[in-house]
């Protein structure tokens, strides 16, 4: 059977928030791109599954478990998977659910089985600043690729985004598109021509519906549901007639101007990463000076169990949480009352992740920062509402 991995986009609590129930079983692995070095991720993923089944053993029946471990199991032997990862993954089970993330870095190994499950890793993947979407564009042919500073992979298109001007306009493309100059290797990074006249040819009237159809495809389908920011690269002729029809709001103003053909991956990576630096560590500044003017306020809380009692009462706006930190226990949904304890034990997890579902849940904004940049010594920070 082959794996089918997830898409994962900013709204993943809410759907996890909607299956059946407990147990929430949790596991987290780094992995490895490449051979011989992923040759042995099967065989820890499968240790870290044998951790899962020894932590329902203390609640629950042999055939409960034998259920519940199934899906792990076949994922362990998929030949498939394991010889096509990234840097890390993240699997997720519960009663009628199982969902497979492939992560662009390495995350620490866990696997705990909760009543809820431990989403910080995946939230801070997600809540990352330093994230981003490339879209790579010519006037026949559109790549997206998504990364971060450390890496930059291109990513598979929806089904509804037209990957060629073919595609896209079918029998209304105009007839004199065979010739396609070459560029880097491929048919991607062919010229805009312009016309003399006053009016726009019938190559450069076809380019800008292509355009649009790309615009508004991408923008549906991978802009919103990621709501990571998306810079242009493509030749400079094309930079100011695709921003001048976009209607995405998360379209930079600032782009590469080079097809990414004709650049290695990892040194359109480097490009991208000198655009999107400032930005990250612009909003790293602002978040800790929110928190500040807040606390001086009364509004900032920096206390765990003033966190919780806050967080039941839906008075938090902005939760900051420390990244590679763990504070394990629970809390009462009712009071916010703090209980802390072992994350090997089957009904407990993270406190700082529950903690950040519960805002999320009921509006407020969660942010992973790191360690360095975190405004309390606590591992959270909040900004009330009122």
């Amino acid at each position: 059977m082959k794996t089918k991995t997830n898409l994962l986009t900013h709204d993943f609590p809410t759907a996890l928030a909607a299956h059946s129930g407990p147990p929430c079983l949790s596991l987290y692995q780094p992995t490895h791109r490449h051979h011989p070095d992923n040759q042995r991720d099967p065989l820890r993923f499968r240790h870290l599954v044998q951790e899962l089944e020894q932590s329902l053993e203390k609640k629950y029946s042999a055939d409960k478990i034998h259920s519940l471990l199934e899906p792990f199991e076949e994922l362990g032997h998929d030949r498939d998977f394991w010889n096509h990862t990234l840097d890390g993954i993240a699997v997720l089970g519960a009663p009628g659910l199982f969902q497979v993330y492939a992560l662009q870095r390495p995350v620490p190994e866990l696997a705990v089985a909760a009543d809820s499950f431990h989403i910080k890793p995946l939230r801070r993947f997600l809540q990352s600043a330093d994230r981003f979407q490339v879209l790579g564009l010519s006037r026949h042919e559109v790549k997206l690729f998504e990364g971060n500073r450390d890496s930059l992979d291109e990513i598979k298109l929806a089904p509804d985004v037209p990957r060629t001007i073919t595609e896209a306009l079918g029998d209304e493309l105009t007839e004199p598109h065979q010739t396609v100059a070459s560029y880097g290797g491929t048919n991607l990074g062919s010229s805009m021509r312009h016309s003399h006249g006053g009016k726009k040819d019938e190559a450069e009237i076809d380019a800008d519906r292509f355009f649009r159809a790309v615009d508004q495809a991408v923008l549906q389908h991978h802009s919103r549901p990621s709501g990571l920011p998306l810079l242009l690269a493509a030749l400079p002729e094309h930079h100011g007639i695709f921003h001048q029809i976009s209607k995405n709001p998360f379209l930079l103003g600032e782009g590469i101007k080079i097809h990414p053909d004709a650049l290695p991956l990892d040194e359109l990576r480097e490009r991208a990463w000198q655009m999107f630096e400032p930005q990250y560590q612009a909003r790293l500044a602002k978040l800790a000076d929110e928190f500040a003017l807040a606390k001086s306020k009364g509004w900032g809380l920096d206390e765990l169990q003033q966190i919780a009692e806050a967080a039941v009462a839906g008075q938090i706006a902005t939760l900051l949480i420390e990244a590679d930190r763990e504070i394990p226990g629970r809390f009462d949904a009712a009071t916010g009352r703090i209980q802390r304890d072992d994350l090997s034990h089957p009904e407990l997890d993270d406190l700082l992740d529950d903690l950040g579902e519960l805002v999320t849940s009921k509006g407020g904004k969660v942010v992973v920062v790191p360690s360095a940049q975190m405004p309390t010594k606590t591992g959270a920070a909040a900004t009330c509402r009122y």
